[in-house]
């Protein structure tokens, strides 16, 4: 086997080439959203798979799409980078048209594919300095170009060919391709396959970091537990169109503004009796643990000093705070209704009795029942949202 190693002559030439179709200037940046899209429609063989999607991306703001397979994420995402025309709706990136000035626009973008495409036969050095050449960085660049390996690992196999990396190796080195020239907007689309957990966990951080320097970043997951902690900003869509948008606070004002505490007793009959009482909403018992919504949750204290008084001996006192998965499939419920069996499936996924304003018992125990940027140029080579249990969750 021939191995071949591309000279810095030969990539400047192939990065002056691959340049050479990058129109010059570019619009002013827009003053409100970093992305906005707005009645976004297009169809793939008469298949719609956006569908009037309208969405707006806060700058500084991690943006997650949510959503199951089929769902439009991933062809939103090459709308906004104007790697796709859309049939219909309009799409504007950093302020720039992503069509009619997509080179400019993905000159200020980073964006790392599901399956991002690297040159096998150049080293990771290799790989990194075309793209620096064509983000117009030039050669002189080690000083970057190692900080950004070493925040991925990679630095050590910077001058192994890329065709023997493993998998992970190659996330990393597209992860590091994507912001080595300090991006404005970052797209990942599932930025952890791949990933062992510690390298997974790297990315995540590095997530965070990147809107800490300014950077405004659109990630898409079926990773509930990913996006947990990370977004600002959450876009749920559905068969192409952002069913909800807004931030975790606001979302768990909305869906779920009632506290949730989870009581254990030893003798869990005894707790049956707080179902009628005024500051309980709705109560649910499953063998030894109750789920009660209240009103207040400042009510906790009287309520509890009232279970004690009638000689309950409670063995946990729980309030809960809902995940990103209890909203996601809460949101479901109550925002995508005629999809039939979603909310009994959503159920059994979540494994907790669905929270609504109306008040409702239930007992049970056991005694009482029974991706554009420079990929455009490069070759082409938990909790998971799986299933019609999921509402058959397609990117």
């Amino acid at each position: 086997m021939i191995k071949m190693t591309a000279t810095g002559s030969d990539i400047r030439r192939m990065a002056k080439r691959a340049k050479s179709t990058i129109e010059q200037g570019g619009a002013e940046l827009g003053h409100g959203s970093a992305v906005s899209m707005c009645g976004v429609t297009h169809a793939f063989s008469g298949k719609q798979a956006l569908d009037g999607l309208d969405i707006e991306v806060p700058y500084g703001r991690v943006t997650v799409l949510l959503g199951p397979n089929g769902a439009g994420k991933t062809t939103a995402f090459r709308a906004i980078t104007g790697a796709l025309e859309p049939d219909e709706g309009q799409v504007e990136s950093l302020g720039f048209d992503p069509v009619s000035q997509g080179s400019s626009l993905r000159r200020r973008c980073g964006v790392v594919s599901a399956k991002p495409a690297l040159y096998d036969r150049l080293t990771g050095r290799d790989n990194l300095l075309f793209a620096a050449e064509l983000h117009g960085m030039g050669r002189r660049i080690d000083a970057r170009l190692n900080e950004v390996a070493g925040r991925f690992g990679i630095l050590d196999a910077l001058e192994s060919m890329v065709g023997g990396y493993s998998t992970g190796m190659k996330t990393r080195l597209a992860l590091a391709r994507a912001v080595l020239h300090h991006p404005e907007l970052v797209l990942f689309d599932e930025p952890t396959s791949g990933l062992d957990p510690e390298s997974a966990q790297a990315v995540l951080a590095l997530i965070r970091d990147m809107t800490v320097d300014g950077s405004t970043v659109v990630m898409c997951t079926h990773l509930l537990s990913e996006a947990e902690g990370l977004a600002d900003h959450i876009v749920m869509m559905e068969a192409g169109r952002a069913v909800i948008a807004g931030s975790p606070e606001s979302l768990t004002e909305r869906f779920w503004p009632n506290p949730v505490v989870e009581l254990e007793a030893e003798d869990p009959r005894i707790l049956d009796r707080i179902a009628s009482w005024d500051v309980v909403i709705s109560y649910e018992r499953s063998g030894m643990v109750a789920r009660i919504e209240m009103a207040d949750l400042n009510e906790l204290p009287d309520l509890v000093t009232s279970l004690v008084r009638d000689g309950a001996r409670l063995g946990r006192i729980d309030p809960q705070r809902p995940t990103l998965e209890d909203l996601y499939f809460m949101i479901r419920r109550n925002e995508i209704p005629e999809r039939s069996g979603v909310g009994s499936a959503d159920s059994a996924i979540r494994g907790l009795a669905p929270v609504g304003h109306n008040r409702s018992h239930h007992f049970d125990s056991a005694e009482t029942s029974p991706i554009a940027s420079i990929d455009s140029v490069v070759p082409s080579h938990g909790s998971t949202i799986t299933g019609d249990a999921a509402g058959s969750l397609n990117k």
